[in-house]
């Protein structure tokens, strides 16, 4: 048999146990899904030139403006959106630093808008700029070199009325008018001293050098805003055709990771299953611990395991029922020996001797004829068995009584 070691107490109840697996597994689960959903969770309404901002160098008036004209809009976070139109006018605003992209990558048609503004954010509404001030000349030339190495970056006086080829404009730019000067780029709007718009050669592709025809503070003039439309109308299909700005330039790529995929639809439902098998396995674990147990050895030691033994022997051999004779013999023995018998007496002496005596106590049955019933191999496994407990009986009331 095997002994346990003894027990030590525990010193947590079972409730503060599960109280603490419980608050594990929940801020386990929000950490996950934290990590998975940080991009989406991170806020979009901040100062600068996104498609989110309300901000003076923002970009969600035009959203709005373009919604409320009919136009089917919408915001991409997805960076392999830069690569497929699907028939949408794919609109790039670019940051002023901002990551690098190849032109190559960006599926036609599209327009380009390049940066001009620097600008402080408002410590009391950090959705909005304190101040705003043009962007250096330099810096704006290196978002310029992502689209073509050659250009450079002018800014001039604001020209008045400006020839398109959609009628003459007088837009109003702040400041300085930006424009751009290139060998490679193809006029279409332009001034002596540079390009406003420009495409690139044999692409579907278009150069915005002053953003202040379309972001927010630009469009407080109605003429510019009246320039700007005309010229997404005049890149794009028509007023049918969608609009999408590119949000992934201004940090705000939706992420593919392994992680938000188990734990978004349609392997939600997976994931769950999986955390619940291992769950259960956990709980199965658990409930089977306890003190060790030592290991019993092969053979067990003492006169009870040598009798089992013996006889598991015997039950194997089935020699059970031959063992009937040696019974007999046994109590014989141990009967001359209580009683305090000659042991010089013969078996037949002997068994005389048993039946005066249990005629004496008036005994039912005889030594003869109870023991007389295993003087020969028993029937069965269970015929031994119920005469060498009436022959035990007989023994008992003979050396006892009826006590």
């Amino acid at each position: 048999m095997s002994e346990r070691l003894p027990q030590t107490a525990n010193p947590f109840t079972g409730r503060v146990v599960f109280i603490l697996l419980a608050i594990g597994l929940v801020s386990f689960a929000a950490v996950l899904a934290l990590m998975a959903w940080s991009p989406e969770l991170a806020s979009r309404d901040r100062p600068g030139a996104t498609p989110y901002s309300r901000s003076a160098s923002g970009y969600a008036g035009l959203i709005d403006m373009l919604e409320a004209d009919g136009r089917a809009v919408s915001v991409s976070r997805l960076r392999e959106n830069m690569e497929r139109s699907n028939g949408r006018l794919l609109i790039i605003t670019m940051p002023l630093y901002g990551r690098e992209f190849d032109v190559a990558d960006i599926a036609p048609p599209a327009l380009i808008v390049l940066p001009k503004w620097r600008y402080l954010v408002n410590p009391a509404r950090q959705a909005f700029e304190l101040d705003t001030r043009l962007a250096n000349k330099d810096t704006v030339d290196g978002m310029l070199g992502l689209v073509e190495e050659d250009a450079r970056l002018v800014r001039l006086r604001n020209p008045g009325k400006l020839t398109t080829p959609f009628g003459k404009v007088a837009p109003n730019f702040d400041h300085e008018m930006q424009v751009v000067k290139s060998d490679q780029l193809e006029e279409i709007i332009g001034i002596p001293g540079g390009q406003l718009l420009s495409q690139l050669p044999g692409e579907d592709i278009y150069l915005l050098s002053d953003p202040d025809l379309l972001n927010n503070f630009g469009l407080a003039r109605i003429e510019n805003a009246a320039t700007g439309l005309a010229i997404i109308d005049h890149i794009g299909r028509g007023r049918g055709q969608p609009i999408v700005f590119d949000a992934t330039m201004h940090g705000f790529e939706r992420s593919r990771s392994l992680l938000k995929t188990l734990l978004d639809i349609p392997f939600l439902g997976a994931t769950l299953i999986a955390l619940a098998t291992m769950g259960l396995i956990g709980w199965a674990a658990s409930i089977r611990f306890g003190a060790p147990e030592r290991e019993a050895p092969a053979f067990a030691p003492g006169k009870q395991a040598l009798a089992d033994n013996s006889a598991g022997l015997i039950t194997m051999a089935r020699r059970e029922p031959r063992m009937a004779p040696g019974y007999l013999s046994l109590t014989r023995r141990a009967l001359i020996r209580e009683l305090g018998l000659p042991k010089t007496l013969s078996e037949e002496d002997v068994s005389n001797l048993l039946d005066r005596m249990a005629q004496q106590q008036d005994m039912e049955d005889s030594w003869s004829r109870t023991g007389g019933a295993l003087s020969t191999p028993a029937a069965s496994r269970e015929d031994l068995r119920h005469k060498a407990r009436a022959l035990w009986r007989w023994r008992k009331e003979m050396t006892h009584g009826n006590d």
